[in-house]
């Protein structure tokens, strides 16, 4: 959450989420990619990205936001098809695949989730999702039907998703008395933000919706002992404790119940 307590991390979900993006876009990098924080919580989901994708390989990131991630990948040698519902989050992406000199590499497209069926069958060797893109979507059994039909078989998929049992920021919000945003994630249906709905599934909910099409494999905490994106002002004053607990955190984070305290998990999953 690294623009404060309302606003969900990655780029936009569905078309009607564009608009809200688009004007995050310019700022986000400074806010949340270069922060202490985000810095942190992004290498720990890139341990498992390296992990998952061999150069080479052909994979589809939803969500994609300003790219650091495709740009990241594309990197290491896998070519990365990287969209976003966000036009102005997508031409970011698209300067800095060009900067990085990986435009033979990664593709930066605007396709909000309710389009995947525009792109071809059994076309990628898996996907993922960073920051909460999936909190986004309206229908989260509609995206992982139309995930599967583009993966191939046995396709890895890691969703790095915001949960909703999140003791960092009940205490930070808490010892300030907003009790609103303490609890928004709480809410039935979801926390509105600027429009549009925002759901945080447990890991068991988003498992069980998914099922159909996919088969678990991983759990981890990204951000459980390691504070939220919106403690970045405490979190600078105390670098060598962020680096300690996220050092902690690595060694712990599929560990009960740290996956479902966090401020994200990371569900690693294979297509059935």
């Amino acid at each position: 959450m690294p623009e404060g307590p309302q606003v969900p991390a990655s780029g936009a979900a569905t078309a009607p989420t564009a608009g809200p993006f688009d004007a995050l876009a310019a700022d986000y990098d400074r806010q949340f990619t270069q922060s202490l924080l985000g810095g942190t919580l992004r290498r720990a989901v890139w341990r498992r990205l390296d992990a998952t994708f061999p150069p080479g390989q052909r994979v589809l990131e939803l969500a994609c936001g300003t790219g650091e991630d495709a740009v990241h990948l594309g990197g290491r040698g896998v070519r990365v098809l990287a969209t976003d519902g966000s036009g102005e989050m997508v031409e970011a992406a698209r300067r800095k695949v060009v900067r990085a000199g990986l435009a033979g590499l990664v593709e930066a497209r605007r396709l909000p989730f309710d389009r995947l069926a525009e792109l071809p069958e059994g076309a990628f060797d898996g996907a993922f999702s960073n920051f909460g893109g999936v909190n986004c979507a309206a229908d989260l059994a509609a995206l992982g039907r139309d995930l599967a039909r583009v993966l191939k078989p046995a396709a890895p998929v890691l969703l790095c998703v915001m949960g909703p049992l999140v003791p960092w920021e009940w205490l930070w919000f808490g010892l300030r008395g907003d009790l609103r945003s303490a609890s928004r994630r709480l809410r039935r249906g979801g926390a509105l933000w600027r429009g549009i709905r925002v759901v945080y599934p447990s890991p068991r909910r988003l498992e069980r919706t998914l099922r159909p099409w996919f088969r678990v494999e991983r759990r981890a905490a990204i951000g459980a002992l390691v504070p939220f994106p919106a403690a970045e002002p405490w979190a600078r004053r105390h670098p060598d404790l962020i680096a300690r607990l996220d050092a902690r955190e690595r060694r712990w984070e599929t560990l009960w119940p740290l996956p479902w305290l966090a401020d994200h998990y990371l569900l690693e999953l294979v297509r059935r």
